[in-house]
């Protein structure tokens, strides 16, 4: 399983998942959004929402009756009733199950920075576990580790 480290800097990380979400939904794969807090995840959602015509990401908050049929859930917990293969950490705080994951995303700023030090250094040398950490440095994600 891979996890990708993302540290936010200065994006919006309303952003960094959208794009994210974009690129997993073009590859014909669904995802899982994850934070404790559902005003962020209610943010997410009518973020989602506003990508235009054009780039309109389908999704849903997780409690609904298609949660199934999601390509994308936005949820505060960790099962993904679509059948997600992909988890995204959105609020900073690790979770454990995300290593139940083919790949997941854990994006944090500096409010959350030692938490993803201390992720980072656990996951570590553990079976199967693939870490990359990515900064954004000019505009662009350029992998550091």
């Amino acid at each position: 399983m891979r996890v990708d480290f993302y540290q936010l800097g200065a994006a919006q990380p309303e952003n960094v998942i959208g794009a994210i979400a974009g690129k997993l939904l073009g590859e014909q794969q669904r995802l899982l959004i994850v934070a404790d807090d559902e005003a962020l995840l209610a943010r997410l959602d009518r973020q989602l929402w506003d990508q235009g015509a054009a780039s309109f990401l389908p999704h849903a908050l997780s409690g609904g009756a298609d949660d199934a049929a999601q390509p994308i859930l936005l949820s505060t917990g960790t099962d993904a009733p679509n059948l997600a293969r992909n988890m995204l950490i959105a609020d900073g705080e690790w979770r454990e199950a995300a290593l139940g994951y083919d790949r997941a995303f854990y994006l944090f700023d500096t409010d959350s920075l030692e938490a993803a030090r201390l992720a980072w250094k656990l996951l570590a040398g553990r079976d199967g576990v693939e870490r990359n950490y990515w900064a954004l440095e000019d505009g662009r994600w350029t992998k550091k580790g």
